[in-house]
């Protein structure tokens, strides 16, 4: 039997890595599934990869006025699960952090996450699931992302607050922390090739398991929270790190 039979579900940062691989996921388990990214290019490809079941919406979540755009064609109270996976993390040694690279990334990991959310409630049905994707740099000192990890603690500290806030209206919130994960994130960072191989080797050579997880593995934890598998789980931070954190 399929876990999300009739279900709709709205995946931000849907175009690639673990938003990509849930929402194939998600429509492999009977939803219907509405993908979000800032590229109409990513998006078209994301619809020819995942084939059925998907609908695309281009929207910047770091805006408000975007956010809207998410929910214009969303009927109130048939939404069964959000997952905010829209995120970015450009890494800079802290000295030369400037004012537009914290605002760029707080609106998109911090406010866009607070403001989706918000927006999304009069759309959420009772018994629905909102699972945010967070990083295990929440609780690592990551160098050279210093604002990056910084919204991703506030992201961990907002799940434990609104999962008691929303669980009267019916509505259940959890986390994913993903740690080392083979996804392109890697080859937006502005260095080469071999600079990319020598920064995964270097992470591989120091996970426990000796290897980066993959998206799939990541977007069936998510899975599971989005499920009734995991009906009586409420707030909390499901780590796929590998054992990473515990170093």
């Amino acid at each position: 039997m399929m876990k999300l039979n009739n279900t709709k579900s709205i995946i931000t940062g849907g175009t690639s890595g673990i938003g990509l691989e849930t929402a194939s996921v998600f429509i492999s388990e009977g939803s219907s599934v509405t993908i979000i990214g800032r590229s109409e290019l990513s998006l078209n490809n994301a619809t020819k990869e995942l084939k059925r079941n998907v609908q695309t919406i281009q929207a910047d979540v770091s805006s408000t006025i975007e956010i809207d755009k998410i929910f214009d064609q969303t009927e109130k109270g048939s939404l069964d699960i959000l997952v905010l996976n829209a995120a970015i993390a450009k890494p800079l040694p802290f000295e030369y952090v400037s004012e537009d690279n914290f605002d760029e990334t707080v609106n998109t990991n911090i406010k866009g996450v607070f403001f989706t959310i918000q927006k999304a409630l009069p759309y959420l049905k009772k018994n629905s699931k909102i699972i945010v994707v967070t990083s295990i740099s929440n609780k690592m000192g990551s160098p050279n992302f210093s604002i990056y990890a910084a919204t991703k603690a506030a992201l961990r500290s907002l799940v434990k607050t609104l999962s008691l806030e929303l669980i009267s209206k019916g509505i259940r919130i959890n986390a994913v922390s993903p740690g080392p994960i083979e996804t392109p994130m890697y080859n937006k960072f502005n260095i080469d090739d071999a600079q990319v191989n020598q920064i995964k080797e270097q992470i591989s050579d120091k996970a426990p398991t000796k290897r980066f997880g993959t998206t799939e593995e990541t977007a069936k934890c998510i899975l599971f929270l989005a499920s009734n598998d995991s009906s009586y789980v409420v707030g909390e931070e499901l780590v796929v790190d590998g054992g990473m954190s515990l170093l």
